[in-house]
């Protein structure tokens, strides 16, 4: 029916436009009125408003450059008024360069570079040119973006990589900024602080300095992503911002005031992605991909790939012994490539009591901890200045640093060493030293006796792991009142205080105990699952006590401490179940430490096996992929630590001894 009625209605239609027009009358047709007019209202807003800055005491440039493969990349330029024959020091950043170079709306080099990811007193007052640029395939920059990209290989078939993108940035500047001496250093904190180091790949001759602050190095072994085979969840927000979008403005949302509760309510860390949508972004789906120690982060790991490269630039690695986000990778890298420095003149170490960072700010304390000076100072005005002068200015002196700057925590001493890991200057050895975990939770040099409790034991339930700081936890972060960044330094009373935490204690010091170096953690356990995580933790316990600072009355401060994902027991390249209720041998390194227990302090080793939402959950039921774990997956387990003849735990201290 309805097609007939459209046909019909078709047919009257062409007779209507078939008929001649029917023109009415000249008198009955209409008068159009001219349309009105009115006096324009000029914009108050110019075509382009042209910023009158002859009174500023810099001259901001911004330039896209080019790159081999002809991608343009966004560099800022921001010469000191007057410069003549001043180097370059350059930071290369996924983190907005734009923004970087405007931290303030001023006509004063310092307060527009007043913040992250600038040494702003070393820039202003040495004189140099500063410049950042956006990394290909981020806010300014054409080009795709690809996170931490991999050197030109097997995980990166592209002809290009940080390394020939810092490359033609160099040979660019050096040609295009009149006001150079041709020579360019580059330093950066993070991922900032990587690509300082994918610069010593092939690096360009004009590249005279290098200072990698806190760098990402090996993502599955000790930094962002993993730490020996134990997800940091946490990282999640940071991936969704960083890699959703070119500018960042994709973010991450909350849906719980306590993050602990967003996490365990999701179940594993990849139902969570899965939630949020993140299997959109590359870099997950590669982590989702890559659980365990493959080529793809063996490949990519950079104190390996640097052990391959020729030494030929000066470097400046700078650790922070708090780093809450990449604690291993400088004093890795340092590990790497010091044997190439036969003349002890290329490789430099810093070491401070610093969290992520800290460094290029006030540096007087963190969290409770109060080191009766700016240690952050005193690094770039003794340390970091001196070594960029030398390098990088005309006729510059040679500069009086040593080979490890490195700050002693609880003396709040900075020492001059000639290498890492050394005690002192001279005159001493460091022992890795036995401290064994024994009955009745002692703690003690002496190794344990035959006719005591051979274990301690404790039930680690996947329905309430052990949070990683007291709750409510808060997000990941550094603006707005979080307290990420000293984490580390938590007081771990609340820890000890739990069923599912063990914790062994020493006597009370009556001589100090000099660590320097990295603790190895030697732990003779059994599970009743089929996996399980173990996370081991030194910590210097204060006398209950303390004059002067009553906070630090009893408090617990982790010097050094890491977790460790038992199905890699046998080999991090492959997962494999742990055999339930036997005693199996863990060995770990944990993070680098200069420390002094005092007397009247004592010392603690805390055993549990959850860091809970830092890291994802062990659902201690073996299963091919942690990250889609089931909820019936998730069971409590029997945690059994053995300290007898034969089957004793113990953390090896690096002692540092007087000879």
């Amino acid at each position: 029916m309805r097609r007939l009625d459209r046909v019909c209605s078709l047919a009257l239609l062409a007779l209507v436009a078939a008929a001649p027009p029917v023109v009415p009358p000249a008198a009955a047709q209409a008068v159009i009125p001219p349309a009105a007019t009115s006096p324009a209202l000029p914009s108050d807003t110019p075509a382009r408003l042209v910023p009158v800055t002859a009174s500023f005491d810099y001259v901001k440039r911004e330039v896209m450059i080019a790159m081999r493969d002809g991608v343009k990349l966004h560099t800022v330029i921001i010469v000191p008024k007057g410069a003549e024959r001043a180097p370059i020091l350059l930071t290369r950043t996924p983190y907005n360069a734009a923004a970087l170079t405007s931290h303030a709306s001023s006509a004063h080099l310092g307060p527009i570079l007043q913040g992250y990811d600038n040494a702003t007193d070393v820039i202003v007052e040495g004189g140099y040119i500063r410049v950042v640029q956006d990394v290909r395939g981020k806010y300014g920059s054409e080009g795709d973006y690809v996170m931490s990209r991999p050197l030109r290989g097997p995980q990166n078939p592209t002809p290009v990589d940080h390394s020939t993108d810092t490359w033609d940035t160099i040979d660019w500047l050096v040609r295009n900024v009149p006001e150079s001496n041709g020579r360019v250093g580059i330093l950066g904190i993070s991922y900032d602080g990587f690509l300082p180091l994918m610069a010593l790949v092939n690096p360009h001759p004009a590249l005279k300095a290098a200072v990698p602050m806190n760098p990402m190095v090996d993502g599955w072994i000790g930094d962002d992503w993993f730490h020996n085979g134990a997800f940091r969840q946490q990282m999640l927000p940071y991936m969704y911002n960083q890699a959703g979008t070119r500018t960042g403005e994709a973010v991450w949302w909350s849906s719980h005031f306590d993050q602990y509760d967003t996490y365990l309510q999701a179940g594993s860390a990849g139902e969570l992605g899965r939630s949020r949508g993140l299997e959109q972004v590359g870099f997950w789906k590669k982590i989702l991909e890559h659980p365990a120690y493959d080529a793809f982060w063996r490949d990519q790991a950079v104190d390996k790939i640097l052990a391959a490269q020729p030494l030929s630039v000066p470097v400046m690695l700078v650790h922070g012994l708090w780093d809450q986000e990449d604690i291993y990778g400088a004093v890795a890298v340092y590990k790497a490539i010091e044997p190439k420095d036969t003349a002890n003149d290329k490789v430099f170490l810093v070491m401070g009591p610093w969290n992520h960072g800290q460094q290029i700010e006030d540096a007087s304390a963190l969290g409770a901890l109060k080191f009766s000076s700016d240690t952050g100072r005193t690094f770039r005005r003794e340390i970091l200045r001196p070594f960029l002068d030398q390098h990088l200015k005309d006729a510059a002196p040679k500069a009086d640093i040593a080979p490890v700057s490195a700050f002693e925590t609880g003396t709040n001493t900075w020492r001059r060493l000639p290498a890492w890991p050394a005690g002192c200057a001279s005159g001493c050895t460091v022992d890795a030293t036995p401290l064994y975990l024994g009955a009745g939770l002692r703690l003690s040099f002496a190794g344990p006796k035959a006719g005591g409790a051979s274990y301690e034991e404790y039930i680690s339930d996947p329905a309430k792991p052990v949070p990683f700081r007291a709750r409510p936890i808060q997000p990941v972060g550094y603006d707005g009142g979080l307290t990420w960044p000293q984490w580390l330094v938590d007081d771990q009373r609340e820890a000890s205080g739990r069923p599912d935490v063990v914790s062994f204690v020493s006597d009370v010091l009556t001589a100090p105990v000099k660590i320097s170096g990295q603790p190895v953690a030697n732990l003779v356990a059994s599970t009743s699952g089929t996996d399980s995580d173990w996370v081991v933790k030194v910590i210097d316990v204060y006398p209950d006590e303390v004059a002067g600072q009553p906070a630090l009355g009893g408090y617990q401060l982790m010097v050094s401490a890491d977790i460790f994902r038992g199905r890699y027991r046998e080999s991090l390249e492959e997962a494999r179940p742990v055999a339930a209720d036997t005693p199996l041998l863990y060995r770990f390194a944990l993070p680098t430490a200069n420390h002094v227990f005092l007397p009247g302090h004592r010392i603690m080793v805390q055993v549990q096996s959850s860091w809970f939402p830092l890291y994802d959950r062990n659902p201690q039921t073996f299963v091919p992929n942690i990250f889609w774990a089931k909820p019936g997956d998730y069971r409590k387990a029997v945690q059994r630590i053995f300290h007898a003849p034969g089957q004793a735990s113990f953390v090896e201290l690096p002692v540092v001894t007087t000879r």
